[in-house]
C-alpha cells in the first residue's frame, strides 16, 4: 500500500479463510483500519498490530456513523497521507456502498484500489449448501436489496421479477421479509415456492432455515432467525438437501441427492 492511498477491500461473508490475499496484504501493511461491524474479529487478529481500527459498523436500531461522515473520513486519512484500509463485509460493490465511498474519494483527488470480496449471496449460500446457479434450475439471477434508504421494502418492479428470475437471493431482507414474500407471491410467484434462510452465513454461528415463501417470515420469527442473513429464493434452496457439505463432513447423511428427480446428475 502507498501513503495517501484508500484500499476498498472485502473480508468477504464471515470465515476468515475466505479473504482474498490482497486483503491479507492490505491488512498487514495497513496504517488505520476502518472496519463494518460484521468483519470477523479474526480477521482483525492478522492486521499490522500497530494499525490504528475505527470502527465504522451500522448497526440497526444504534445510532451509527452517516455515509457521509465515513467517506469524508477515508478523505482526511489519505490527505493526512496514512495507508487506508477500509474493510467491509461481503464485497463493497454489491450492496456494500463501495461505490459511493469510491466516487467521494475520486471527487476529492484520493486514489484508491479496489479488492472484491467473496459477496455473502453467493459464498455465505455456498456454505449452506445452495448453488445460486444450477443448470436444471436456473438461467436468471436477481440480487435484491431487502430495504430502501429509509428501511422500507424497495420499490421495484416485483412482477418482473417474480416472474424473470429463477432463483432470487435477499440481502439485508429479513425486517421486510413478510412484505416481499407478499409482494412476490401476489405477482404471481408460489407461495409453496422453497425458501432458505442462512444467519450468519460461514461462521461458527451460522444457522439455516429451511421453509416456503408463504410461511418464511412467520418461521423466521418462530426460530429466532434474524440479521445478518441471506435469503434464497426458489428451487435452488431445495439443493441444500443434496450438498449440505458442512452437515456430512460431520458424518450426518445426505437428506436426498436429487431433490429435484431429475435422475443422475451425469446425464
Amino acid at each position: 500500500m502507498l501513503p495517501g492511498w484508500v484500499w476498498l477491500t472485502g473480508a468477504g461473508p464471515g470465515d476468515p479463510g475466505l479473504l482474498t490475499l490482497h486483503a491479507l496484504n492490505a491488512l498487514r501493511q495497513a496504517e488505520v483500519i476502518v472496519h463494518d461491524a460484521l468483519v470477523a474479529p479474526a480477521i482483525l487478529d492478522w492486521a499490522n498490530p500497530a494499525a490504528t481500527r475505527i470502527d465504522m459498523g451500522k448497526r440497526g436500531g444504534t445510532a451509527s456513523p452517516s455515509q457521509r461522515d465515513i467517506s469524508l473520513e477515508l478523505v482526511e486519512l489519505a490527505r493526512a497521507g496514512k495507508r487506508v484500509l477500509r474493510l467491509k463485509g461481503g464485497d463493497p460493490f454489491v450492496f456494500g456502498r463501495g461505490g459511493e465511498e469510491a466516487q467521494t474519494l475520486a471527487q476529492h483527488g484520493v486514489p484508491f484500489r479496489i479488492v472484491p470480496g467473496i459477496s455473502a449471496g453467493i459464498g455465505g449460500l455456498a456454505y449452506a449448501g445452495i448453488p445460486v446457479t444450477h443448470r436444471d434450475i436456473n438461467a436468471s439471477l436477481t440480487f435484491v436489496t431487502g430495504h430502501d434508504p429509509k428501511g422500507r421494502a424497495p420499490a421495484l418492479d416485483w412482477q418482473a421479477i417474480a416472474r424473470g428470475s429463477g432463483v432470487i437471493v435477499i440481502y439485508m431482507g429479513m425486517r421486510n421479509l413478510g412484505e416481499i414474500a407478499g409482494k412476490l407471491i401476489a405477482a404471481g410467484r408460489g407461495g409453496d415456492t422453497p425458501v432458505a434462510i442462512v444467519q450468519s452465513a460461514s461462521t461458527p454461528e451460522q444457522r439455516v432455515l429451511e421453509t416456503t415463501l408463504a410461511r418464511a417470515a412467520a418461521e423466521a420469527e418462530a426460530a429466532n432467525i434474524g440479521a445478518p442473513a441471506i435469503v434464497c429464493i426458489g428451487e435452488a434452496a431445495l439443493m441444500r438437501q443434496a450438498l449440505d457439505w458442512q452437515a456430512l463432513a460431520t458424518g450426518e447423511p445426505l437428506r436426498n441427492t436429487d431433490p429435484l428427480g431429475l435422475g443422475p446428475a451425469e446425464r
